[in-house]
């Protein structure tokens, strides 16, 4: 009985090691298909649309770009030197006005007065000097003769050089008479866009204080605009090598770019914020540019010459780094990794990476992966990009 019961026992140990070796074979062969299967299905599915553009070689401005402000070349404020009633207002508000041109009108009467006044005693101090000046003439013959005192001979000599003073102060008081009848008209001091009217005809003016108007010169005008600390040494080299294009661009709608030059360097740093400010000229004769307007700035530092260029939106952002997507010419796409460089305009450079003549895709980033097949289509709708390719600046 004993040998029954042992044989019995190793039949059951064999049973159980077959289930087993039987359950990992099943096992592998589940995961075998299940590889397959995900092969077959990656080799089945469809080409993804894209858009797709070509590296090309360009000359690309390297620029420094920064958010500016539209500033009046000189601004004045257009003040009456004598005091009186608003006669006449000769301009528009808003009027374009050159230098020299007669603004207003101060009521000249109290002022002529003051002239005539002026002439009138010049003309007796004159008599009275003359009077002196022959009595001086025949006392200068008696004395000789002593037909009077030296001391009566020097005292019309006194009175004589004393009215002579007077002539003169006279003639003084005469042009400061004609100075202040001068500035009963009012004359632009340059050229520039006047802004409102703030004093009305007919109100009184108190001199050397009352504003008449705002005249801002715009041509040509300043755009400032602050750049950071660390591009300052660069900026002051290439400003020695030569004249520094500065262009301005107005917001969206608008499209205009007006071109000027770097001209003013801030001669201090901004500690509060880091930045230095600086000024480009800019003739502006289309009046585009219009004191405190914001516009875009681009500050041009150099060129690179026969630069490898793409949309920066083909740039993406890897788990390794920047990378784009070549299309091949069997239509399937390499994920490669690019080193970028300045970004100008819609357009990144490329230092490492590509070569001129060499198709990425711009839009569709999101359903592709190395290896995928892809079609043209010029609607392919953009995939929200995960990088702009400004990173590489």
């Amino acid at each position: 009985m004993g040998e029954r019961v042992v044989v019995e026992r190793g039949g059951r140990w064999g049973r159980s090691a077959a289930g087993a070796c039987l359950a990992l074979f099943l096992c592998l062969n589940l995961a075998a298909c299940s590889g397959s299967e995900e092969k077959k299905t990656a080799a089945e599915r469809p080409p993804a649309p894209v858009v797709t553009g070509q590296a090309r070689a360009a000359t690309v401005p390297v620029s420094v770009l920064a958010i500016g402000r539209v500033e009046a070349l000189a601004t004045v404020s257009v003040r009456s030197q004598v005091g009186g009633q608003l006669q006449k207002v000769h301009f528009a508000e808003g009027q374009l006005v050159k230098a020299g041109q007669l603004l207003a009108n101060i009521d000249p009467r109290p002022y002529q007065a003051a002239l005539d006044q002026a002439i009138a005693n010049l003309e007796r101090d004159q008599a009275t000097l003359k009077e002196n000046r022959q009595e001086v003439a025949r006392n200068q013959k008696m004395v000789e003769r002593n037909f009077i005192s030296r001391q009566d001979y020097d005292k019309s000599v006194a009175q004589a050089e004393s009215q002579a003073a007077t002539v003169k102060a006279d003639q003084a008081a005469i042009e400061k008479a004609r100075l202040d009848l001068s500035y009963c008209s009012i004359i632009a001091p340059l050229t520039g866009q006047t802004g409102s009217l703030l004093i009305n005809q007919g109100n009184l003016i108190q001199a050397n204080s009352d504003t008449l108007v705002v005249i801002k010169q715009i041509q040509p005008t300043y755009v400032s605009f602050a750049v950071p600390e660390r591009e300052l040494g660069q900026i002051r080299r290439r400003m020695a090598q030569a004249t520094l294009k500065v262009t301005a661009t107005l917001p969206p709608p608008a499209t205009l770019q007006e071109q000027g030059s770097l001209t003013f360097v801030d001669n201090q740093v901004d500690v509060k914020t880091g930045t230095v400010t600086l000024k480009g000229t800019f003739a502006n004769p289309d009046l585009s540019l219009w004191p405190g307007q914001f516009v875009n700035v681009s500050l041009d530092l150099y060129t690179l010459e026969n630069a490898v260029v793409v949309p920066a939106r083909a740039i993406q952002n890897g788990p390794q780094g920047q990378l784009v997507f070549v299309v091949k010419p069997d239509m399937t796409v390499e994920a490669r990794a690019v080193q970028t460089g300045p970004l100008h305009e819609d357009d990144i450079t490329v230092a490492k990476g590509l070569t001129a003549g060499e198709k990425v895709v711009l839009d569709g980033q999101l359903a592709l992966y190395p290896g995928a097949k892809v079609f043209e289509s010029a609607g392919a709708t953009p995939a929200a990009q995960p990088g702009t390719g400004k990173e590489g600046q």
